[in-house]
């Protein structure tokens, strides 16, 4: 098992930055890579960004491609989501996920991912 752990969600204006950061632990070597996704208003879970452990390849969603940074630190078994630019339609539960699977192809479906954290709230004024 794996358990993740999400943290520095908040309140912030159109424009600000907020950093992301997901812990995990327990059988982290069994991941291949970690992801962010997000759940708005009436909305279902959404993809954000994803990093690989091989060659730290990321991926992002065009939404937010160019405003969010994923990033890790391997020591801390840590990864972070930097969010600059922020829009009120960012305003989501923010949820970290890990997966085990190599394969690519579905790295931006849910349903590709074994482990989930509880979530936290980010919400982006006007």
């Amino acid at each position: 098992q794996v358990q993740l752990v999400e943290s520095g969600g908040g309140l912030v204006q159109a424009g600000d930055s907020l950093r992301l950061s997901c812990a995990a632990s327990g059988r982290t070597f069994s991941t291949s890579g970690m992801g962010w996704f997000r759940r708005g208003p009436g909305n279902e879970r959404r993809f954000v960004a994803v990093i690989r452990w091989t060659g730290g390849i990321t991926y992002y969603a065009d939404s937010v491609k160019g405003r969010f940074t994923i990033s890790r630190d391997n020591a801390k078994n840590t990864v972070y989501l930097q969010m600059t630019g922020l829009k009120p339609e960012d305003t989501a539960v923010y949820y970290c996920a890990a997966r085990t699977t190599i394969a690519i192809a579905d790295i931006a479906q849910a349903a590709s991912y074994d482990y989930w954290g509880q979530g936290t709230q980010v919400t982006v004024s006007s």
